[in-house]
């Protein structure tokens, strides 16, 4: 069975995937320069580290009503054949390993379509009771002079109808004023404007080499960052099947489409205190050297990259010396600090070795 990783993300409530080798780059929204000759689509440009990206609303090429953007909002940047471009999502869940017999390419709604429109969902793909809208990352980045909002390929049905009487008469209706967040309060403009100078820095080097990928999870309520290079996939925990003669960190043994994976609590590693997790528990699946272990998590926040100059060493008042080791230090997230965890020391030197001794 053949599988393929997505990262998966939320678009007007909807749950969508993309294929992750497509991310380049995952960002809170920041400020926007609104073009105004650019594509009714492209909501505006940001200067990342010297490269004008330009930004898509992903609802607009949808059809949506165009909304105010959130400071929750991210951008993800995906890239084809050397060109980038990012498109606003609303959050960013977790990445997962789909296998390529539950997605189905094409939906037959019955009747007749009058006409053919943007193909921008590659499949979909059925897990569970769930149904996940798969984006075809090469179509959803090509522009073409048909991308006009005025030919009704993306536009709301109000849009629609103004357009019909439009033309009827042979004048196209006022575009809407370009803007960027109108209504944001003060401090929202000044989160937005702090992240675009932030992503106007630039890094060590002109590629990505320097960047490091991080999964940011949650664990009693702090965030915490672990290498995506390790991480297989995160899937939620149905049944834990218990091992006799373990310590507390062992919480049991999961089945993985057939494969046996040891569940590992790494709270009590961190001197964290270890009570009941949630009625279904997650858990990231990592894989380090010869070993797979699921590592429990509350949640999955995020996927992003940090650059190795925004890490800091652990402050020493926070973390006893008895767990300083398997943190590599922190980082900001938000509005917020996380610590980014030494997964493959805390499995290699031995702290979550199953004994089977009675």
């Amino acid at each position: 069975m053949k599988y393929k990783s997505y990262l998966i993300f939320t678009l007007n409530g909807l749950r969508y995937g993309v294929e992750t080798e497509a991310v380049r780059e995952i960002f809170f929204l920041p400020e926007l320069t609104p073009i105004e000759e650019a594509p009714w689509d492209i909501v505006g440009v940001l200067n990342l580290r010297g490269y004008i990206l330009p930004v898509m609303s992903l609802a607009l090429r949808f059809g949506y009503e165009n909304r105010e953007y959130k400071v929750t909002d991210s951008v993800l940047v995906l890239e084809r054949a050397g060109f980038k471009v990012g498109i606003i999502v609303n959050e960013v869940h977790e990445v997962k390993e789909i296998a390529e017999e539950l997605v189905e390419e094409q939906i037959a709604y019955g009747g007749k379509q009058a006409k053919k429109f943007h193909n921008f969902i590659a499949g979909f793909a059925k897990l569970g009771a769930d149904i996940y809208m798969l984006l075809d990352p090469d179509k959803a980045i090509e522009y073409s002079d048909s991308a006009d909002p005025f030919n009704g390929d993306f536009c709301s049905s109000t849009d629609r109808e103004e357009i019909d009487r439009a033309d009827k008469s042979s004048i196209k209706p006022d575009k809407p004023e370009r803007s960027f967040c109108p209504n944001a309060s003060e401090e929202e403009r000044g989160i937005f404007r702090e992240r675009a100078e932030n992503l106007m820095r630039p890094t060590e080097s002109e590629d990505f080499t320097g960047l490091m990928p991080l999964a940011v999870v949650g664990l009693n309520g702090e965030y915490f960052g672990i290498d995506l290079n390790i991480v297989r996939e995160f899937t939620e925990v149905e049944q834990i099947t218990p091992i006799p003669c373990v310590g507390q960190q062992i919480a049991g043994n999961i089945n993985l489409r057939g494969e046996i994976v040891t569940l590992v609590d790494i709270r009590g590693v961190l001197n964290m205190p270890i009570a009941n997790l949630g009625q279904t528990p997650s858990a990231a699946i990592v894989s380090v050297d010869d070993i797979v272990a699921g590592v429990m998590i509350d949640e999955v926040r995020d996927v992003m990259y940090l650059h190795p100059s925004q890490l800091t060493p652990m402050p020493a008042a926070v973390h006893s010396a008895a767990n300083e080791e398997y943190l590599r230090g922190t980082a900001p997230y938000g509005e917020r600090m996380m610590s980014l965890l030494d997964i493959g020391k805390m499995l290699l030197r031995g702290e979550l070795e199953i004994n089977e001794e009675v």
